[in-house]
């Protein structure tokens, strides 16, 4: 069920937190209308009360469209492991504040309406808080998650098993290889922070980057660097450069994706090709 519940943000902050939202306004507006016309003398504090509940109906508005992702982005954090998604939920609970049943109430005085209108307003203001917190989580986890080619050129291994190219000995390819001249531009995946940038084995020139909420990226056997370990990159910088260093056959990119520590087949996330 927490899967299903941070999966459903787009609909569910976009849509129905906008329209439940809304709603409310709508009741706040219908009352207030009726201070004013009932008693002049609350005139001045129900004028303070349009201009905060208009406010709000912009802060409404920027959410709503904030909560709208890209539908291939989408279609990426939808696969992204369950781990990654708890942890992108943050664990908190909007408030309740039982604004439907206050709405209800019985207003039987302008001071009885007065105080239910400012009890709305509070408990909206309450609940776009915790609102805003869930789509500001969403939009950095939609940032972190890698979702586009880290290369163009020709897919010429994939994720499993497969013979060892050097001994021709049954193996496990622990990511993708992408074939294309020496030299092309390798391109960060996702949002993150290098991590490293250097020779490590049979990956030869190494770059690693961390995304945030466990992940990581891992681009082996470049020909060069474009990036030092602790600069902050964005989804489709160029990073490095395809080479042949390392354990390999011939210039290619070799690309991997980690979850907390956990390889996991980078084509369930590749929905877009590289930016440039």
């Amino acid at each position: 069920m927490a899967v299903l519940a941070v999966m459903a943000l787009p609909v569910l902050m976009g849509l129905g937190a906008k329209w439940s939202a809304r709603v409310e306004l709508d009741h706040m507006r219908a009352a207030n209308a009726s201070l004013d016309v009932e008693n002049g003398s609350y005139r001045a504090a129900t004028g303070e009360l349009t201009a905060q509940i208009q406010s709000l109906e912009t802060v409404i508005n920027d959410l709503g469209a904030r909560a709208e992702l890209d539908p291939a982005q989408a279609r990426a954090m939808q696969k992204l492991p369950a781990v990654v998604k708890t942890r992108a939920s943050g664990g908190g609970s909007q408030p309740n504040a039982a604004i439907s049943e206050i709405a209800k109430a019985a207003l039987s005085s302008p001071e009885d309406t007065f105080g239910v209108l400012r009890d709305l307003l509070h408990g909206l203001e309450n609940r776009l808080r915790y609102v805003r917190r869930d789509i500001e989580r969403r939009e950095t986890l939609a940032a972190a998650t890698p979702s586009i080619w880290p290369a163009h050129g020709w897919l010429t291994g994939t994720f499993g098993g497969r013979s060892d190219p050097f001994t021709g000995e049954p193996g496990f390819h622990q990511g993708l290889d992408i074939s294309t001249e020496k030299g092309q531009p390798v391109f960060a995946t996702a949002d993150g922070v290098v991590d490293s940038a250097s020779y490590t084995g049979d990956y030869g020139n190494l770059i690693v980057l961390e995304h945030g909420f466990g992940l990581a990226t891992r681009y082996g056997h470049l020909s060069s660097y474009g990036v030092k370990p602790g600069q902050r990159v964005k989804r489709g910088d160029i990073i490095g450069f395809v080479g042949s260093t390392g354990r390999s056959t011939g210039a290619h990119l070799h690309y991997e994706i980690l979850a907390n520590g956990k390889l996991i087949n980078p084509l369930q996330l590749l929905t877009q090709p590289a930016n440039h």
